[in-house]
């Protein structure tokens, strides 16, 4: 049995607090990670296309301000 399917087993076996107190702690760790790549795709200049896209939309009054959508709703 590999330890990830050791891990899935014990998990299986937790009362409902521990288990909530396990997934709490698998999202943050989920958030930091991803967190981490997007800065790290920041850095590499992965976003730059992305950022002149939305530059380009905002030039060519293709968005709305963010409370106009929100009161939109």
């Amino acid at each position: 049995m590999s330890t990830v399917q050791e891990i899935e087993a014990a998990i299986t076996q937790l009362a409902p607090a521990d288990f909530a107190q396990v997934r709490n702690w698998l999202l943050e760790q989920d958030n930091r990670l991803w967190d981490k790549q997007i800065a790290a795709d920041s850095a590499a200049g992965r976003h730059d296309h992305l950022v002149k896209e939305i530059e380009e939309d905002i030039a060519a009054g293709r968005t709305k301000p963010l409370d106009e959508i929100i009161h939109d709703t």
